[in-house]
């Protein structure tokens, strides 16, 4: 990657830092360290923070992941929508030494998360290297602009950090892509691609062999011959048959290992990748279908921070967040409105959850950022729409090669409301009597909504590149706008936020639409809307959790929207400010006997 600074997506950075290291000795194959422990921290900007000769003998030791902005005080000088915590900028470094067994491997340093634009130096230069026994890493972090998101982003590098060994001829980045396709209790098809990269600098006969394992046992094995000429890439694909396939589903998650090895007069690298055979299908009359069986989504959507541990959150927190959605009957989570952890991930096959993963909450223009209160005040315009022109290909593209070959990912949704109507897109559709939002009329000084469709297509386009085993969506706040400029039309599944009042109609205009509740209230009629309608493939109810951010004034400092406590209470939560829990342990789809508006539930048992 080109040294420099970089700008990205909430949530989803991976900088490979590449390095030819020279040594005595001999050491092949790929390996990965926990590369979390033993960093240094400075809060506030310092110059020369990457220069290997500053003395850091003061600044705070500490392990990775961190989230400085949750450690910080509280105060209404900050922004609601961002918790009224601070931001700032933040320096990290580290030490290290490499072992001195290497010879002529590559090196990568892998970070799975920082917020937000991140500066990186190994050795006092950029993404490259200088001679010498020991390395330092340096790592810049400016969140300088602290109310840049709608909900709590947290600071810092917040997820995992890890150090990779590998051969100069290896499998690249995100390098395979195991899909099953034609999936039945009887058979199925598992189509393989390994991208294989040689920066060997001379021909090299190799040979790729994949292994499907189900626990200890191998079930299958292919093998393939190939030369790489020196410094070249090459992509090769495999195939294989599969019978009486133990089938992935949310009651019995069975999951594969496919092992991809390559190998020349020595292993050179070696791969795990999850697979999970499963078949899913979504029909606009019938609803969805996981493994022919017909299936409610029965959704919520959720945030990425924990509550008082920030953005910074510890697998086994992750772990007990689901544990806990399960016992409540939920089955379907959108991970809102960003790429989640790889934990997260994982987590979600294991436990049998199925997963829309959404990239982006807005496009080429800003949406209003709160800062005194939600709906209170001026707001804010800072945000990802800035970077997004010339970083939104990439981090979706990353997104989706990271993350393709998770079973628990049904779907790609490429945004959340950016057709919020006038915020910051306008349609004359918006002043006819068909427009529910009567508080949004068409003003010709605001951009044109037909952009929506253009933007659309692009980045719908860039998915299909990678991925045509799932649709893509995304989270209409207008689906009448969306409607007339061509944004609904570019999607292959269209979700409604808080627009049940549409099913009906549109699924008769539009009769080869798929229709579902991509953000929900929890009223019992907003679940009968879905359950008593097979064209309906569900809903997501706003939230699963409690979360930072999106509060109102200070001294709030977090949204109560979710059915689940900022600690994961559900037995007896915080009064809501509208409706309530009931005072028991419930189930998604019981309805609470005491009136609702937002807050009690319902998702059908």
């Amino acid at each position: 990657m080109k040294p420099g600074k970089f700008a990205f997506l909430t949530l989803l950075i991976t900088i490979v830092l590449s390095i030819n290291n020279r040594v005595d000795g001999q050491s092949a194959g790929r390996e990965v360290l926990n590369f979390n422990f033993g960093w240094k921290f400075y809060k506030g900007d310092i110059s020369n923070g990457q220069d290997p000769n500053l003395d850091d003998r003061n600044w705070r030791a500490l392990n990775l992941p961190h989230d400085w902005s949750i450690e910080g005080t509280f105060s209404k000088d900050y922004a609601s929508s961002t918790a009224y915590l601070p931001a700032g900028i933040g320096w990290y470094r580290k030490s290290f030494k490499l072992p001195a067994t290497e010879k002529n491997r590559k090196v990568f340093i892998n970070f799975d998360g920082i917020y937000n634009n991140s500066e990186v130096w190994i050795n006092g230069t950029w993404l490259g290297k200088r001679p010498g026994k020991g390395n330092l890493i340096a790592v810049k972090v400016d969140h300088t602009k602290y109310g840049d998101s709608r909900w709590y982003t947290g600071s810092g590098i917040y997820r995992d950090v890890k150090l990779i060994f590998e051969s100069p001829l290896h499998i690249a980045q995100w390098g395979v892509f195991a899909s099953a396709k034609d999936v039945s209790v009887n058979k199925a098809t598992l189509d393989i691609e390994v991208s294989i990269i040689n920066e060997s600098g001379k021909v090299s006969d190799v040979t790729i062999s994949n292994y499907l394992l189900f626990k200890t046992d191998t079930v299958k094995k292919i093998s393939q011959k190939i030369s790489m000429s020196d410094s070249s890439i090459k992509i090769i694909t495999q195939k294989m048959e599969i019978y009486s396939p133990k089938l992935w589903d949310i009651n019995n998650p069975d999951l594969y290992s496919l092992i991809t090895v390559v190998k020349g007069a020595d292993m050179l690298d070696t791969q795990s990748t999850p697979v999970g055979f499963r078949n899913i299908r979504f029909d606009a009359d019938k609803g969805f279908f996981l493994n022919g069986k017909n299936l409610k989504l029965k959704g919520i959507c959720m945030h990425h921070d924990a509550g008082t541990l920030g953005s910074a959150v510890p697998r086994q927190v992750v772990e007990r967040r689901l544990d806990i959605l399960k016992e409540a009957g939920c089955n379907a989570i959108r991970t809102s409105h960003n790429p989640f952890s790889s934990d997260f991930l994982e987590l979600c096959d294991e436990k049998g959850f199925l997963v829309i993963g959404e990239a982006f909450d807005e496009w080429e223009l800003p949406k209003r950022k709160w800062i005194e209160g939600w709906n209170v005040g001026v707001p804010g315009k800072d945000g990802y729409s800035v970077n997004f022109k010339e970083w939104a290909g990439r981090d979706l593209r990353d997104m989706i090669l990271r993350d393709r070959n998770h079973p628990s990912i049904i779907m790609w949704s490429i945004g959340n409301e950016i057709d919020y109507p006038n915020d910051p897109y306008t349609h004359k559709i918006l002043n006819s009597e068909a427009n529910p939002q009567t508080w949004a009329k068409y003003d010709e000084k605001l951009p044109d909504a037909n952009r929506l469709g253009v933007v659309a297509r692009e980045l719908v386009s860039i998915v299909k590149q990678l991925d045509t085993t799932r649709p893509v969506t995304a989270g209409l706040a207008s689906v009448l706008m969306s409607n007339e400029s061509g944004y609904a039309d570019a999607l292959d599944v269209t979700g409604y936020n808080y627009q049940e009042s549409r099913y009906a109609a549109d699924h008769q205009k539009y009769p080869k639409r798929i229709i579902y509740g991509s953000e929900n209230g929890m009223s019992l009629e907003a679940w009968k809307s879905v359950a008593d309608n097979d064209y309906v493939i569900g809903q997501f109810l706003w939230t699963g959790y409690e979360y930072m951010g999106e509060a109102g004034q200070f001294p709030s400092r977090h949204s109560t929207s979710g059915i689940i406590d900022l600690a994961g209470n559900i037995e007896n939560p915080p009064t809501p400010p509208v409706g309530g829990f009931g005072g028991r342990r419930w189930r998604l789809g019981e309805s609470n006997s005491r009136p609702c508006d937002c807050q009690s539930h319902a998702l059908a048992n």
